[in-house]
């Protein structure tokens, strides 16, 4: 199983949105999109898993593309680093 991270999503999308589009490269197995607390609205960007292979297919095929008027960013998910620290 492949974590991918999404980005650059319009603010209007919907993991059903998301797990249409992702779909027709494979099983999606879980779909997460990270949203504002107060408006319910998604902050651009999210993480979907799906097996390694139709991942793969996934990234090759939608990374870069035009989703909603916006230009997707699709690829494997790294760790952060750093992060932030609290004060």
């Amino acid at each position: 199983m492949k974590k991918l991270f999404i980005g650059n999503l319009p603010a209007s999308t919907c993991e059903n949105d998301i797990q249409t589009l992702f779909s027709e490269f494979g099983t999606v197995r879980a779909c997460k999109l990270v949203t504002d607390v107060f408006s319910g609205q998604c902050k651009g960007f999210g993480f979907i898993e799906m097996e390694g292979h139709e991942a793969r297919a996934a990234i090759a095929g939608l990374n870069g593309k035009d989703f909603k008027g916006h230009s997707i960013k699709v690829n494997f998910e790294s760790p952060r680093v750093g992060g932030r620290r609290r004060r």
